[in-house]
């Protein structure tokens, strides 16, 4: 169990023991089985992270501050952490695991997968996109019979519709930057995750999410603190 912050924590049975899924909000996540303990884009603005436990695998998505944050980041390492990241994410810190879209590796008995997170449509002033194709990473990961995909920052891309057998999903849903409620509901229609978290949502409505997936049966939306 991780020390109270008021966070959210929802558990999974899998073939290979119990995931506890922990919601610190934003882009940070927890994940929890058999005592190993998953980092997803630590952030200290959203905790203090001094008080959670330490890390066994740290994922970071792509270089932007509020996901490769150093502060929260130190604050869970020890000595036998192993940092998963991105080609941008190394020039700020040496010593982790640079994985490419399309890598597979299994660390410390998690098997993973890195898979593109791009912007097509949202860019910046000069039309450059927020997070340039090739540059970032989402992750699948395998806990026995059960995969979790953790999009990063990410519009809907065709590569999603490639995915299979997704149990759980985190998409994110915070224009500009990423997705639009409809562009989410898009998302999910192409691989149909079993559960659907949107996540890094900012401000916007969630209830959109819903409404657009409420015939679509076969997801289940949640709803959780992931502003």
């Amino acid at each position: 169990m991780l020390p109270t912050q008021n966070f959210e924590l929802d558990r999974f049975a899998t073939s290979a023991g119990s995931l506890e899924i922990t919601f610190i909000g934003h882009g940070s996540l927890i994940l929890a089985i058999n005592g190993l303990i998953i980092h997803v884009d630590p952030y200290s603005k959203q905790a203090n992270y001094a008080l959670l436990p330490k890390a066994d695998i740290i994922l970071v998505t792509h270089e932007h501050s509020d996901h490769m944050d150093l502060t929260a980041l130190n604050q869970v390492l020890k000595t036998s952490t192993q940092i998963i990241y991105t080609k941008a994410c190394e020039r700020q810190l040496k010593g982790g695991l640079v994985m490419k879209n399309g890598d597979k590796q299994t660390v410390k008995g998690i098997p993973l997968e890195a898979v593109p997170a791009y912007n097509q449509i949202n860019t910046r002033g000069n039309g450059d996109p927020f997070h340039p194709k090739g540059e970032g990473n989402g992750y699948v990961l395998t806990f026995g019979d059960q995969r979790v995909y953790i999009a990063g920052d990410t519009e809907n891309l065709p590569e999603m519709g490639k995915l299979k057998g997704i149990d759980i999903a985190f998409l994110p849903m915070n224009l500009p930057y990423t997705m639009t409620p409809e562009m989410v509901a898009q998302a999910a229609f192409s691989f149909k995750p079993r559960i659907l978290y949107p996540y890094h949502y900012g401000q916007t409505d969630t209830s959109k999410l819903e409404n657009l997936l409420q015939t679509e049966k076969q997801i289940e939306v949640r709803i959780r603190k992931m502003a």
